[in-house]
C-alpha cells in the first residue's frame, strides 16, 4: 500500500495557514473564532499605537530617537497628502497616517521569524481596500451630491460614444479596489514564499553533510540579501497603499 504524501509538509505556503486558537463557531449565527490573523492584527495595531505613544511620552524640542523616527515618518505622510490632495486634504491626514502605520506595523511584524503576516491574506487586504473604497465614495457623494456621477463621464465627450465610455469608466473605477488589495497581498505573499524556499534549500544542504553542507553559504548569502530587500518592500508597500489612497481620494474631491 502506497503511503499518502502530505503535500503541505515543509511547504513554503504553510506559513500562511490560518490557525484557530479559540474556536467560537455559530456564535449568534457568526463565526467569532480567534485565529492567528486576529491575534497578529491586534498586535500590529497595539505596536503602532505604542510606537506613537512612546514617541511623545517625553515630548521635547530636541527629539529623542523615537520621536525623531515618528516625526520623520509623519512628515513623509503629511507631504504625501499635501502633494496629492492639497490643503483640502489636511483633514484626512489622521486617516492616512493611521493607515500607513497600521500596514507598516503588519508588514514589519510579519518579517519576524515564526510570526504571521496579516497582509499576506487577500481577505484582509481586500476588506481593508473595500472599506476604504466605500468611505472614499461616501466622501465624494457628500462633497458633490448628485454631481458625483459625473466622475464616470468626462467633459466634452461626443454623444455617440457616451454609453461605451461610461461602461469603461465604471469598470476602471471599480478596479481600483482590486488594485489596492492585490498589490499589497501579492508582494507580501511572493516575498515571504521566496524567503521560505531559499531558507528550506539552505537547511536541506546543511542536513546533507559533507561538501554539500559547505555550499549552504550560498543560499544563506542570498537569503540575507533577500531579507533586506523584503524589508524594503514591507516599508514600500505600506507607503504605496497610503499613496494610492490619497490619489483615489483626490479623484473624488477634484473630479474631471
Amino acid at each position: 500500500m502506497t503511503p499518502k504524501i502530505n503535500l503541505l509538509y515543509n511547504s513554503p505556503l504553510e506559513q500562511f495557514e490560518i490557525i484557530y486558537y479559540f474556536p467560537f463557531y455559530n456564535t449568534l449565527g457568526y463565526n467569532l473564532s480567534i485565529n492567528n490573523a486576529t491575534v497578529f492584527l491586534l498586535l500590529s495595531a497595539t505596536v503602532a499605537f505604542f510606537f506613537s505613544y512612546i514617541s511623545y511620552y517625553e515630548n521635547s524640542i530636541i527629539p529623542n530617537r523615537w520621536q525623531f523616527i515618528f516625526e520623520s515618518l509623519y512628515g513623509v505622510v503629511l507631504s504625501m497628502v499635501v502633494e496629492n490632495i492639497g490643503q483640502k486634504g489636511e483633514k484626512y491626514v489622521p486617516l492616512v497616517v493611521t493607515l500607513f502605520f497600521l500596514l507598516l506595523s503588519c508588514n514589519l511584524i510579519g518579517m519576524v521569524p515564526y510570526a504571521f503576516t496579516v497582509t499576506s491574506h487577500i481577505a484582509f487586504t481586500f476588506g481593508l481596500a473595500f472599506s476604504l473604497y466605500v468611505g472614499i465614495n461616501i466622501i465624494g457623494i457628500r462633497t458633490h451630491g448628485i454631481n458625483f456621477l459625473s466622475v464616470f463621464l468626462p467633459k466634452g465627450v461626443p454623444f455617440f460614444i457616451i454609453p461605451l465610455l461610461v461602461v469603461i469608466e465604471v469598470i476602471s473605477y471599480g478596479i481600483k479596489v482590486f488594485t489596492l488589495a492585490i498589490r499589497l497581498f501579492a508582494n507580501m505573499t511572493s516575498g515571504h514564499t521566496l524567503l521560505k524556499i531559499i531558507a528550506s534549500f539552505g537547511w536541506k544542504m546543511a542536513s546533507a553533510g559533507g561538501f554539500i553542507a559547505i555550499l549552504q553559504i550560498i543560499p544563506l548569502v542570498i537569503l540575507f540579501g533577500l531579507t533586506g530587500l523584503e524589508l524594503g518592500i514591507a516599508i514600500l508597500q505600506a507607503y504605496v497603499f497610503a499613496l494610492l489612497s490619497c490619489i483615489y481620494l483626490n479623484d473624488v474631491l477634484d473630479m474631471h
